[in-house]
């Protein structure tokens, strides 16, 4: 079976599986309100994840980790916001997004082949993006868990770069 065919035969399965859910809710009313839409609608930006996520595998298509991380990680947020109605972190919470590609390029190199150069890629984009998290955390008031020295993060993370630029070739 070539990727054109079992691509289709993936998006096949996902949408019985989806007119099964809708005809579900529209059958047995109950089930539908026991989501609490209102609350609840984050997870289908993390369900669309899964989507993505499920169709690479199906199809033989790794990378397609890569978006399926950026969407459920960006669903995660959504979820987190909701719940706590803390709407202005996203001044800082969208440096979290290289971190969800970092994830997927692992996960790609973990389902794929190439899976120990997409794990030094991947964790390095995971590094940068929780350190990118912190200082505009840290910067917009978001964490206080430096204090006044998160400018200290700045300097540590450009002596790393020094250091990699010069042992690397």
């Amino acid at each position: 079976m070539d990727r054109t065919q079992r691509s289709r035969l993936a998006a096949g399965i996902v949408l019985i599986l989806l007119g099964v859910l809708f005809l579900t809710v529209r059958l047995f009313p109950q089930i539908g309100e026991l989501i609490e839409l209102e609350f609840s609608w984050p997870l289908i930006v993390i369900g669309v994840s899964l989507f993505l996520l499920f169709i690479g595998l199906i199809s033989g298509t790794p990378e397609m980790a890569v978006p399926a991380s950026i969407v459920g990680g960006i669903g995660g947020l959504l979820y987190w916001q909701n719940l706590t109605g803390n709407w202005e972190s996203w001044a800082y919470a969208w440096t979290l997004i290289p971190g969800f590609v970092g994830v997927g390029i692992i996960l790609s190199g973990l389902f794929g082949g190439n899976t120990r150069k997409d794990i030094a890629s991947g964790s390095w984009l995971v590094l940068m993006s929780m350190v990118m998290f912190l200082i505009f955390a840290g910067l917009f008031g978001g964490l206080d868990l430096l204090g006044p020295y998160w400018p200290v993060l700045l300097i540590g993370v450009g002596i790393l770069l020094l250091v990699r630029a010069l042992i690397r070739k």
